[in-house]
């Protein structure tokens, strides 16, 4: 979507150009040939009929730029594929329109460097026709500028160029935004080469998205030889050049979101190395220190993280943010506004108000005069109709003085015997309010005492469950460990019943073999001395273990080792007795 957006901008500048009479209308002619250098430069197969047969209908005169809008959205740009040189492109639209606009005599920059701030003009601009640039963009590329130059920042300068600015209409053309860079307005002092390569590095880095550039050593897949190259990275690439001018290209590293970068260890005389995985192939790569290496490190991983989140170049989202963050103040400012009107109209009404009130007020002012005027004519008479009763009222004051003063000691006995009535009154109030307060206290100690009852009869069936429950534990336990033991005893018994039929075979077995021993030692009575005598040539073929054979005295195999074991132990014996004869 941002593609057609900014595709829009170009073709509305060269729209404008082909507009000589400033009507908003250009001849189907010049669409025609505008229309055709469009599709030349973008790839798309052109349809001379096609122009005439959607403007069949409109046969008076010149197309406006809504007339022409349907046409470009249905026969260009939905048709665009994002595989056309962009730059290409924008150069052909300001082919059309430089030379209108701007006059080179008087700028300080050459045409390129113009072409390249109305580039980044457009990348800046708003999405509102006509095109402008606000105050924060331009503050923003003029900062990237210098930055750029490697010259320091001038508060006080731009804040004095936007008072200026403020005083117009707080935002610039393209062509006034060329004319404030070319005439060096921010830049006095830089010579024009240190200006055109400022322009040219703001340039790469916003238009064609070059998020790092510089010299390093790479690996070769074939050779393994290391040889210096021009790298640039880019959202989605990292390009490799013969030198810095890019006319060379060696090959591009395809970044996507299953790319890694690694930092690697010293080796081959190659230091500050790192290498870049990709799906098919690993790229080795030698920066020139290492803080070059981290600064290619971070850029290659933001790249790789932006990727992953699906975002576009950083500088597109930094706009976006900027973009909202403007309407964002842009509405709180329209909110205040609003405000401000809402309060100057509430202000405005009560000022009404309050003249409306002090006229009422001079109105109440004046009948006030009048009715004081006739208030003293009357009071005067008043006091000379008071003056006559007050004197007939002092002969009945002191009537009435005589009367009060008897009057004041009945009432002061009065009053003593109310006093002592509410004294025994509050007495008597008290000793109820005691006397409920127990009988409340009373039933209080009734209630807990209840409940602790029932809590204590709970308790205690819960302990006499637990006893129970005890108790048959106890007396399970106690089966099973009869049953066991009756069944260790059963065992018991087995066994010794078995170890005495054991030693009774075992008995029965002896003396079978002592018979058939003495039967034999008879039988070989007579040729037992000639084995004696060759022992180690000849001796009984017997069945034996195959175990290792055993060398003695007599040469290998002569003896098994149950016979080695028998004369090993009658040695031992025999030279036991001889010990304890001594």
């Amino acid at each position: 979507m941002w593609l057609r957006d900014e595709l829009l901008k170009s073709i509305w500048h060269a729209f404008t150009a082909l507009d000589v009479d400033q009507r908003g209308k250009v001849s189907k002619s010049q669409l025609k040939v505008l229309s055709h250098s469009l599709c030349t430069v973008m790839n798309i197969p052109h349809d001379p009929v096609a122009l005439e047969e959607h403007f069949k209908d409109d046969n008076k005169g010149p197309v406006s730029n809504q007339g022409y809008m349907p046409y470009l959205n249905r026969f260009i740009l939905d048709k665009v594929q994002e595989e056309f040189d962009v730059l290409e492109f924008n150069k052909m639209c300001w082919t059309l329109c430089y030379k209108k606009n701007i006059c080179a005599q008087h700028l300080l920059i050459s045409d390129d460097d113009a072409f390249k701030v109305w580039c980044i003009f457009n990348f800046l601009s708003e999405d509102i026709y006509p095109l402008v640039i606000v105050t924060e963009e331009i503050e923003y590329f003029l900062r990237k500028l210098m930055e750029a130059m490697g010259s320091g920042w001038s508060e006080e300068k731009f804040a004095d160029y936007k008072l200026q600015l403020n005083t117009k209409k707080n935002c610039l053309t393209a062509w006034e935004l060329i004319e404030l860079v070319g005439r060096r307005y921010f830049s006095k002092g830089m010579n024009q080469q240190t200006l055109s390569m400022g322009i040219t590095e703001v340039f790469q880095e916003l238009i064609l998205d070059v998020l790092k550039q510089g010299y390093m050593m790479k690996k070769g897949h074939k050779r393994k030889n290391w040889t210096e190259r021009w790298f640039v990275l880019r959202p989605n690439a990292l390009s490799y050049y013969v030198c810095e001018d890019l006319l060379e290209k060696k090959g591009d590293i395809i970044v996507d979101r299953t790319c890694c970068v690694e930092s690697l260890p010293d080796k081959e005389g190659k230091k500050c190395l790192f290498i870049i995985k990709c799906t098919d192939k690993s790229f080795e790569i030698s920066a020139s220190d290492k803080k070059k290496k981290q600064e290619w490190l971070q850029a290659i991983q933001t790249c790789i993280q932006l990727l992953r989140l699906g975002l576009s170049s950083p500088h597109r989202e930094a706009r976006l943010r900027r973009r909202e963050l403007r309407q964002k103040q842009q509405a709180e400012e329209d909110d205040l506004a609003e405000r401000m009107k809402q309060l100057q109209v509430a202000n405005e009404n009560k000022q009404r108000q309050l003249e409306g009130m002090k006229k009422k007020i001079e109105e109440a002012a004046a009948k006030a005069g009048m009715e004081e005027h006739r208030r003293k004519q009357i009071q005067l008479d008043l006091q000379d109709r008071y003056r006559l009763d007050l004197e007939r009222e002092k002969l009945v004051r002191q009537q009435m003085e005589e009367q009060v003063a008897q009057k004041s000691c009945e009432l002061e006995q009065y009053l003593q015997r109310v006093r002592e009535l509410e004294e025994m009154h509050h007495r008597l109030e008290e000793a109820l309010e005691d006397e409920r307060q127990a009988k409340q206290d009373e039933e209080a100690m009734r209630k807990l005492q209840a409940r602790l009852l029932e809590e204590e009869a709970a308790k205690r069936a819960e302990l006499e469950q637990i006893h129970l429950q005890q108790q048959r534990a106890l007396s399970q336990t106690e089966a099973e460990k009869q049953e066991l033991v009756a069944k260790q005893l059963a065992k018991e018994r087995d066994l010794q019943a078995a170890m005495l039929q054991l030693e009774i075979l075992f008995f029965f077995f002896q003396l079978k073999m002592s018979r058939k021993l003495e039967r034999a030692a008879n039988k070989t009575k007579t040729w037992k001395d000639k084995v004696a005598k060759h022992e180690g040539l000849v001796r009984l073929i017997q069945p034996g273990d195959k175990g290792p054979q055993r060398i003695t005295n007599w040469g290998p195999a002569s003896f098994t080792d149950a016979e080695l074991e028998l004369r090993k132990k009658s040695w031992q014996e025999s030279k036991n007795q001889g010990a304890q004869a001594q």
